[in-house]
């Protein structure tokens, strides 16, 4: 896990001890003070539609709904011993790298890393790709979106155009997000299965260089640590104090746009969470969208035109010169304490304008890394290619070579046994002759013999 995780955690990736070197683990109990709850727990069961748009949305007020997730299947199937035998061997994003890159582990090494892991900050599952997953999209089926975040606006952009909204979320003690700001002016809900979250929001009016201060490292616990303190001081001002909640099970979180929040996980936790735009909150949206992701928002506009024209009208009247009087998150750093930078995460995603931009270039960076890297295999598939044609050119030669000489050689050799079949064709004709001569010579003189006896008796 260290070794697949160090790019995605810059403040650990010098040295393995690093990890636990401030040995939150034994003292994590002991770190911050008890939660002083004050958000409102609100009964769904007697919550109108309208009554919450009325009372929490329009006025943007966060609140805790109750009985919301009562039939969902996941309250009983989403345990940490239940999903890792069913993903046993699916991978689910922890981190980037220092490319952008998603940093992924299998849900069965996963499970062994929460179950042993004493890290300050442990490696957080945010997966927001498990929706166009084949076996992963089966989260889907164990909850419903509640009528109360039906309406959602960016669905009119396409799944595979619109912004990531929605993710599946689970960690271990320690692990959590730092503070942030939704992207885009969207709302979000935060569904809790398991666990207990504990959470801390400020006003859409706090200035950013009021929480995001300079820090060891981006992670939740650090910022829980440092700053979270400061708030209970003289000094900090009344008008930016926070609002804290310790979210149990079966518990609905209400965030609105513009809100800071940020969250600590005071115990191992499973939760499912989405960012949504409604005619609540469009007019923010839109106004966000416009300005940091022009391309998104002309083809959302050019779709409104037809199915939402009053909301079109909004649009159209909208001052984009004009900023909003809510803070902005333009920081780099993501929440997640599993990655420093979160394109893939609502909760962990930074900025509207300034994230866009550097998300763009990444992406641009990455296409020029991928594109410089093609062309270095091309050429070097086509010099190996070249260099395989000259050697088969060589081969070819060589074997020209040897086959003339072959048959030189069999030429020469061929003549010469000519010349010696016609040489010894001759000496067997003269062999003969001097036979023939012989043969006479010998019968001349044996017939002289003959004749000389004969002449004696």
């Amino acid at each position: 896990v260290s070794t697949q995780s160090t790019g995605a955690r810059e403040e650990l990736k010098d040295q393995k001890r690093d990890w636990v070197k401030n040995s939150y683990y034994e003292t994590f109990d002991q770190l911050l003070p008890p939660v002083v709850d004050a958000l409102p727990r609100v009964d769904a069961r007697s919550l109108s539609c309208g009554e919450f748009r009325n009372k929490y949305e329009i006025p943007r007020i966060p609140i805790v709904l109750t009985h919301l997730m009562d039939d969902w299947a996941a309250m009983n199937k989403w345990t940490m011993k239940k999903m890792s035998k069913k993903y046993r061997n699916q991978s689910f994003k922890v981190g980037e790298d220092n490319k952008g890159n998603s940093v992924k582990l299998k849900m069965k090494y996963y499970n062994e890393y929460m179950k042993c892991n004493k890290d300050d900050s442990p490696l957080y599952v945010f997966d927001g790709n498990y929706g166009d997953h084949r076996k992963k999209c089966k989260f889907l089926e164990d909850y419903k979106v509640p009528d109360y975040f039906s309406e959602d606006l960016f669905h009119y952009v396409g799944e595979r155009r619109r912004p990531p909204y929605r993710w599946v979320v689970f960690g271990p003690k320690r692990s959590g997000t730092s503070v942030h700001i939704d992207p885009l002016g969207t709302h979000a809900w935060n569904a809790l299965i398991s666990g207990y979250k504990r959470w801390i929001l400020f006003p859409t009016h706090t200035p950013r260089w009021l929480l995001k201060q300079k820090l060891p490292d981006s992670e939740a616990v650090t910022w829980f640590k440092f700053v979270h303190p400061q708030t209970s001081d003289q000094n900090w001002p009344e008008d930016c104090k926070p609002i804290e909640c310790l979210q149990g099970p079966g518990e609905m979180m209400f965030v609105p746009g513009g809100w800071w929040h940020a969250v600590l996980n005071v115990s191992d936790t499973v939760a499912v969470t989405q960012n949504y735009v409604s005619s609540a909150n469009f007019a923010a949206s839109w106004h966000k969208t416009a300005r940091g992701r022009p391309k998104l928002s002309q083809k959302w506009l050019r779709i409104l035109r037809e199915h939402r024209p009053d909301l079109a009208k909004i649009a159209d009247e909208t001052d984009l010169s004009v900023k909003l009087t809510e803070q902005s998150d333009s920081s780099s750093n993501g929440s997640s304490s599993s990655s420093s930078s979160s394109s893939s995460s609502c909760s962990t995603c930074s900025s509207d304008s300034g994230e866009d931009r550097r998300r763009s270039s990444r992406r641009s960076q990455s296409r020029k890394r991928q594109s410089d890297e093609k062309e270095r295999n091309r050429k070097r598939y086509r010099s190996k290619r070249e260099r395989d044609r000259e050697s088969n050119r060589d081969r070819q030669k060589d074997r020209h070579r040897d086959r003339d000489r072959r048959e030189r050689r069999r030429g020469s050799t061929s003549s010469g046994s000519k010349s010696r079949r016609r040489r010894s064709a001759e000496s067997s004709s003269s062999e003969n002759e001097s036979g023939l001569r012989n043969g006479k010579s010998s019968r001349g003189s044996s017939e002289h013999s003959r004749q000389s006896r004969r002449r004696e008796h």
